[in-house]
This record gives C-alpha cells, structure tokens and sequence, in this order.
C-alpha cells in the first residue's frame, strides 16, 4: 500500500468510526428517554402533568406516593428533558417539556392496549364493577351537546379544570358529586370526563348518577386527548 492509499484508508476508518459514536450516542441518548419512561409512577406522573402544571406535594397526594418520591420521580423527568420547572414565589411548579411528550405517552398508551390483551381486560374488569356502559367518542359528545340534551361534567379536581377543560364543561369535582346532585338536571344525560381512559374519577361518578336515577355515561377520552384532536 502506497502512502497515499494508506492516508486515504485511515480516513476512510476515521470516517466510519466517527459513525459508529454518532449512533452509539444517539441511541444511548433516546435510551436514556426510555428508561425515564420505565417506571409506572413516572407514567402516571405524566398523565397528571398533562392536566396542567403542578407542584410535587400535588403530584405526591394524586399518584399516592411520598413527596420524596414524588420529588426523585420529577428530577428523573427533568433530566431525560420531559419535564421542565417554572418557579411562582416560593414554590415550583412541573410541567410537560412540550406536548410531544405527552404524544409519546398516549402512543405507548395506545400500544400497551393494542399488544396487551390483559391491559384492556383489565379496564374492563374494573369498569363493569361499576357500570356497564361503554364510553362514548369525542364525535358523538359533539352531537349530544348540539341537541342540547345533554349535560357535560368534569370531574376532576378543581386546581385542573381551571388549568385547562372542554369549554361546555361544568367542573363537578369527584368527591364533591355526592352533595351536589341537586345541581343537576334528570331530564338531561350527564356526560362524565376525567383525565383519560385509565382515570377511575368518570367511572365512579357515573356509578353515583345512575345510583341516583340520573342518565350517565362516560366520555372515552380526557382534556389532553380532547385538546390534542382540537388542534
């Protein structure tokens, strides 16, 4: 081999190793996302970020975990770069980096229902030790509200409606519902929404209304599905 041969061989390897850590750390990168994701509190913590910013005592009482938890949860977010903070006076509140993130969530969501018979059999379970209906679409919420029969609640609590809601919607808070029958007309149907399709709240005030003689049903999707197709 020539000297020019073996000048241009050198980089031509320089060239493909430089290739092999542009992947390596790509996909190092895109693994680190990953195991951020890895954990089902973290999952859940993301479906709460997506109703809106919130503090880590309010992410440690809703994902029923310690704020030590909560706290070591939220820095693995922030590091992976899913998260971001943004201090009011003295407190900090979390929120989604950007809504890819939750895009991301929705579709591993999607994935785990299409792949996983026991995911959704799961659901089911659950749902009929409450009632028997199914859910219905965002399209047909649409119509029932056009015709005017129908009633729309959000059921959340309070601090997420007013972070962000469906604009027909009356915020009824799940563990309010109970003293606020009264508010409520039996004449029209009670459409129930929470945060998405694994939120428990529109399935147990759907349980109560009908309890109660009210027409209910639950609505399939949460606000952050609700606002995503409204784009």
């Amino acid at each position: 081999m020539n000297v020019i041969s073996h000048i241009y061989h050198q980089k031509f390897k320089q060239r493909l190793m430089d290739a092999r850590e542009f992947k390596d750390t790509i996909y190092n990168e895109l693994a680190d996302v990953s195991r951020a994701l890895a954990n089902p509190h973290r999952l859940e913590i993301i479906e709460l970020l997506a109703q809106g910013p919130s503090s880590v005592e309010y992410v440690a009482n809703e994902a029923a975990i310690s704020v030590a938890s909560a706290s070591h949860h939220l820095q693995l977010l922030k590091n992976a770069r899913l998260v971001s903070i943004e201090k009011r006076g003295k407190y900090r509140y979390y929120s989604l980096a950007s809504q890819q993130v939750f895009h991301v969530w929705k579709s591993m969501r999607e994935l785990g229902f299409t792949q996983n018979a026991e995911i959704e059999k799961l659901v089911k379970n659950f749902r009929r030790s409450y009632h028997d209906l199914e859910p219905i679409t965002a399209e047909e919420l649409r119509k029932r509200l056009k015709s005017g029969n129908a009633l729309l609640i959000d059921v959340r609590p309070g601090e997420e409606y007013k972070a962000g809601h469906i604009s027909a919607a009356l915020s009824m808070p799940e563990h309010e519902l109970s003293k606020r029958l009264n508010e409520l007309s039996k004449s029209k149907e009670i459409i129930a929404y929470c945060r998405g399709p694994l939120c428990t709240m529109a399935d147990k005030a759907v349980a109560l209304l009908r309890r109660n003689g009210f027409q209910a049903v639950k609505l399939d999707i949460g606000y952050p599905e609700w606002e995503m197709e409204r784009l």
